[in-house]
C-alpha cells in the first residue's frame, strides 16, 4: 500500500474530523476510564451508555437539546445508582442492572410510538463518526479538556477516593462529592463519544485501553498516560483501517483495542495479571 493510498481519505473533510474525534474521544475514554476500572465500576459505564440512549430518545421526541436533555437523565441516573448503593439494599451490579436497562426501555419505547425520532437518535445507538459537525469536534474536544483539568486539579480526592473509600471518608474527604464529580464526569464523556461509537460499543473504549495500560505498569500516574495514549492510538488507527477496510469505524476502533490487549496479554502474560495487585500511587 503506497503514500497516496495511505493519505487518500485525508483529501475529504468529513475524515480529517473523523480521526480527530476518534483520537481525541479515544485519549478521553482512556483517561476517565482508568477510574472506572480501578474501582470495578466497569459495568457502570456501559449501564450508563444505554441510560444516556434513554434520555437521547426522549430528547428527540419532544425536540429539547441533545446533550442537555441526555446528559441531564444520564446524570441522574448515575446519582440514583450511587444512592441505592449506599443503602446497602442491593449491590451496585443490581442498582445498574434496574436503573439502565429500565431507562434504555424507555427510550426504544419512545421510538416505538414516536417513529420520526427513529433517524435522529440511530446515530447514538450505532454511532456515525463520519457524520460528526465541527460542533461535535468542539464538544469532544471541550469535554476531553474538562475531564484532563479535573483530574489534574483533583488528582489527590480522585485518587484517595478510587483506593480507598472508608479511610478517605473517615479522614474527611467528602467522598460522595467526589463519586458525583466522577459520575458527571463519566456521563459528559459517554454523551460526547456515543457520537462516535454509538451506545453500543462506547463501554468497551472505557475497559479495554486501562486494562492494556494496567498489564504494562505497576505505577498509577503511569497508568493515567498510557490509557489515554492507548485509547487515542486506538482511535486514529482504527479510522484509517475502518476506510481501506470498509468496516464500521466503531467497531474498527474497538477490534483495534482488544487486538493491543490479546497482544499485551501474549506478551506479558501471568506477570502482566499478578501486577494489577500491587499497583503504586
Amino acid at each position: 500500500m503506497t503514500w497516496d493510498r495511505l493519505l487518500e481519505p485525508y483529501q475529504f473533510e468529513f475524515f480529517r474530523h473523523g480521526v480527530v474525534v476518534a483520537t481525541i474521544a479515544g485519549a478521553l475514554c482512556g483517561l476517565i476510564g482508568t477510574f472506572v476500572v480501578l474501582r470495578g465500576m466497569s459495568y457502570i459505564g456501559h449501564g450508563l451508555s444505554h441510560s444516556i440512549f434513554g434520555g437521547a430518545a426522549a430528547s428527540a421526541v419532544i425536540g429539547f437539546n441533545f446533550y442537555l436533555g441526555a446528559g441531564v437523565w444520564g446524570f441522574v441516573s448515575g446519582l440514583m445508582i450511587l444512592r441505592v448503593t449506599r443503602r446497602g439494599v442491593i449491590k451496585s451490579d443490581a442498582a445498574i442492572g434496574v436503573i439502565t436497562t429500565a431507562s434504555f426501555a424507555i427510550g426504544l419505547a419512545l421510538i416505538s410510538l414516536f417513529g420520526s425520532a427513529q433517524r435522529s437518535i440511530d446515530a447514538t445507538l450505532f454511532g456515525s463518526i463520519l457524520g460528526v459537525s465541527t460542533t461535535d469536534m468542539w464538544v469532544v474536544a471541550g469535554v476531553a479538556a474538562l475531564a484532563g483539568g479535573i483530574v489534574f486539579f483533583r488528582y489527590r480526592v480522585l485518587l484517595f477516593t478510587t483506593f480507598d473509600p472508608e479511610v478517605a471518608s473517615v479522614s474527611g474527604v467528602a467522598t460522595g462529592r467526589a463519586d458525583a464529580l466522577l459520575i458527571l464526569v463519566l456521563t459528559a464523556s459517554i454523551l460526547a463519544t456515543m457520537q462516535v461509537l454509538g451506545v453500543i460499543l462506547v463501554s468497551a473504549t472505557l475497559v479495554i485501553p486501562p486494562v492494556v495500560a494496567r498489564m504494562l505498569t505497576s505505577s498509577f500516574p503511569r497508568m493515567l498516560l498510557l490509557s489515554s495514549g492507548i485509547g487515542a492510538f486506538a482511535g486514529f488507527v482504527g479510522m484509517n483501517l475502518s476506510y481501506h477496510l470498509d468496516v464500521s469505524s466503531g467497531a474498527t476502533i474497538v477490534l483495534v483495542s482488544a487486538a493491543l490487549f490479546l497482544a499485551t496479554f501474549l506478551v506479558t502474560g501471568a506477570r502482566g495479571i499478578r501486577s494489577v495487585a500491587t499497583l503504586s500511587h
